[in-house]
């Protein structure tokens, strides 16, 4: 099955601390693009969170949010370190009358030194509230995995209408093949009639000018080929390793029979049959960049 890189994800839950809500949203890209926006509390989680995303994302521009609410916000406790203070200003003060400088409040300077003031929250422990986090997030990315899913399910139905379409053209390619070799063979004849043989024409010199121009012109290999690979293309859809990329690898030999067969088809109809398949490979080629 095929997975799409377009893909939305959102959950959200509560306790009696927090309100968590995280929100994905991914879009077609070559590569995993990641844009993160985690609370400035939980900034030191991003590399697990990329982690996380890189084994289930695995590939996509992808912007994930975090909004978190404390339900219980109160006031932090700050401290002061009055001996560290007043070691910071004395050093101060000495360094003021050393240089002789003019006065200036020494006493807010040394509030401004390291650890001058600490609050709780430089040491707060937040395993608790991550753990929500996290579940919330792994419940996100698989509703975004789902979604994905079923955007895969939408483009290989669409898949099948275009290769259904190929199919049909190449029927009538088939059809008119028979015709396109007998107009080869009269236009051949009509030739030599032209060139004032007619009367005496070699029928062994004829049919070898007939052979090497069928030859020339036979498209039946590509028919058998470029339907190998529609099938092989509609059994990559249900494979679980089903992948873009394969996809596109596929679409490309798809298109190097269709350009073969209009090239040597030499027959109007035929080539409205190559022209309507060139379409719907074009449409197979593009959609095939969204997929995963």
């Amino acid at each position: 099955m095929i997975k799409s890189m377009t893909g939305y994800g959102a959950h959200s839950a509560e306790n009696n601390e927090l309100f968590v809500q995280v929100e994905i949203k991914s879009l077609n890209s070559k590569y995993l693009d990641l844009n993160l926006r985690l609370p400035k509390d939980f900034s030191d989680k991003e590399v697990e969170v990329r982690n996380l995303l890189n084994h289930t994302i695995e590939r996509g521009k992808v912007a994930l949010t975090i909004d978190v609410v404390n339900k219980t916000v109160a006031k932090p406790k700050v401290f002061i370190n009055k001996e560290l203070v007043k070691l910071y200003y004395e050093d101060l003060k000495a360094a003021h009358q050393y240089v002789q400088a003019e006065s200036t409040d020494l006493f807010k300077l040394a509030l401004q030194m390291p650890k001058a003031i600490e609050s709780d929250l430089d040491h707060e422990d937040h395993s608790a509230e991550w753990q929500l986090i996290l579940q919330v997030i792994q419940e996100a990315v698989r509703k975004c995995t789902e979604f994905r899913l079923n955007e895969g399910n939408v483009l290989a139905e669409k898949f099948k209408e275009y290769i259904e379409s190929i199919e049909s053209n190449l029927k009538l390619i088939e059809t008119y093949d028979p015709l396109r070799i007998e107009s080869i063979r009269t236009r051949i004849h009509q030739h030599f009639e032209d060139f004032g043989k007619s009367e005496s024409l070699d029928s062994g010199r004829f049919e070898q000018e007939l052979i090497y121009y069928i030859e020339k012109l036979d498209i039946n290999e590509e028919k058998v080929r470029l339907r190998a690979h529609l099938q092989y293309f509609l059994q990559t859809l249900q494979d679980k390793d089903a992948s873009g990329k394969k996809l596109g690898f596929i679409s490309q030999e798809i298109g190097r029979e269709i350009n073969t067969i209009g090239s040597k088809a030499n027959d109007a109809n035929i080539q409205k049959c190559v022209v309507r398949m060139k379409e719907e490979l074009e449409k197979i080629k593009e959609q095939s960049l969204n997929i995963l």
